[in-house]
């Protein structure tokens, strides 16, 4: 369902071709677009992904500089990590923030130690976008990624900020999750500086069978490529037949989690699918066709074939650590002792213990929770209230 191609790939006319190793970029160029001059060719291959159209657009350096100095067309944090952020930005000469930024108060929104610990940072936040101008977003009013992709993407667009999961290619934008000194430098009107990062292209194909959802695309994916490397700090580039095939939800859903990946950002090609998004959220205005050039050079290639996808389950500690569903219900004690087995190897001050949830041969269990960055699109809350409409929630040794 994921395959991987190691070496440099040019698209053509949306067409993948895998150069092989050992012969240089101009000779592929010449051999697979004669009808150009090898050198012209490569130029405008190299130019011809999206992420490099976005990142030109964004690039405050000079075309031939080796390093990026990006700035962002908005900001966002919410409440675990905008006080530290704004407070630094403050002792640093803050005068006013220089581009939307955008402070939801969705994380710390419970105090359960007692006292106005969270209170007093929201009325903090409060008072700051106030002064100097930022966006704040109540307690309980919405969660930040879902505000951020409603109010404040656009296709071609780039968002910074200090939550990981900072994902909104499929709208066409590119989102970077950074610590909070990176937002500090935007704030005070520096740039976020980066080596060119290398662009694989993830080309879907098929569409996914009833009962499989993004998250086990998702983690088919993290599954394939967190532990070899293969996208880190690269930014993955979604295209293919296969995207027509997904909802926005959907789509959404695969997207946040590339995080998992390791890599830096993503972008997805944009179709009518995407159109409707922003028409239904009254910004159609900010829509743009967006899919790599007539030529594109790739790093390296995701194949994923949504019709082969099965249902995944991630057992700990990462989301790369995936089965297929399936195995773990036909063969859970193998599985389990093999999990339990490498977890108590990294670190043996903790021992793990998931066989003894094994009871007769089936899997037992205990509690069930439907959360998390990853799960919160409508169309999954949805799916969930679908399954659970007039069945019981959970009683006894079970809670939901």
């Amino acid at each position: 369902m994921v395959k991987l191609i190691v070496n440099k790939v040019l698209c053509k006319d949306g067409v993948l071709h895998e150069l092989q190793s050992g012969s240089s970029l101009l000779e592929a160029m010449g051999r697979l677009v004669p009808e150009l001059p090898e050198e012209e060719a490569l130029d405008r291959a190299r130019k011809g992904s999206m992420t490099a159209a976005v990142l030109a657009a964004h690039n405050r350096a000079g075309e031939r500089d080796k390093v990026l100095r990006l700035s962002f067309d908005a900001l966002t944090s919410h409440d675990i990590t905008y006080v530290g952020i704004i407070q630094t930005a403050r002792a640093s000469g803050l005068k006013e923030f220089p581009v939307p930024y955008v402070l939801t108060n969705c994380h710390n929104s419970l105090c359960a130690v007692g006292g106005t610990i969270n209170e007093d940072d929201h009325v903090f936040g409060l008072s700051a976008a106030q002064k100097y101008g930022g966006i704040f977003v109540p307690p309980h009013l919405a969660v930040i990624h879902q505000f951020m992709r409603e109010t404040m993407t656009g296709c071609g667009k780039m968002i910074l900020g200090s939550d990981s999961h900072t994902r909104y290619g499929a709208y066409g934008t590119m989102g970077v999750g950074e610590g909070g000194p990176e937002l500090v430098k935007q704030l005070l009107g520096r740039t976020y500086d980066i080596n060119q990062p290398g662009v694989i292209a993830v080309q879907l194909s098929g569409a996914p069978r009833p009962g499989v959802g993004p998250q086990d695309v998702a983690l088919a994916v993290i599954g394939a490529v967190f532990k070899n490397g293969f996208v880190k700090n690269k930014v993955m580039e979604f295209i293919g037949e296969g995207v027509a095939s997904l909802s926005m939800d959907f789509r959404a859903g695969i997207d946040v989690m590339t995080t998992e990946t390791a890599c830096l950002s993503s972008i997805w090609q944009t179709d009518e699918t995407v159109r409707a998004f922003y028409a239904a959220v009254g910004r159609e205005k900010d829509f743009a066709p967006l899919s790599p050039g007539p030529l594109a050079l790739y790093d390296g290639a995701v194949l994923v074939d949504l019709s082969k996808v099965e249902p995944m389950i991630a057992m700990p500690f990462h989301p790369s650590n995936v089965y297929k569903l399936a195995d773990v219900i036909r063969d859970p004690l193998d599985i389990f002792a093999e999990v339990e087995a490498e977890a108590n190897k990294s670190d043996p001050a903790v021992r793990l213990s998931l066989t003894d949830k094994v009871k007769d041969g089936r899997v037992q269990v205990s509690q069930g929770v439907i959360a998390g960055c990853a799960g919160g699109t409508f169309e999954n809350v949805a799916a969930a209230g679908d399954m659970l409409k007039g069945r019981n929630c959970g009683n006894g040794e079970f809670s939901l």
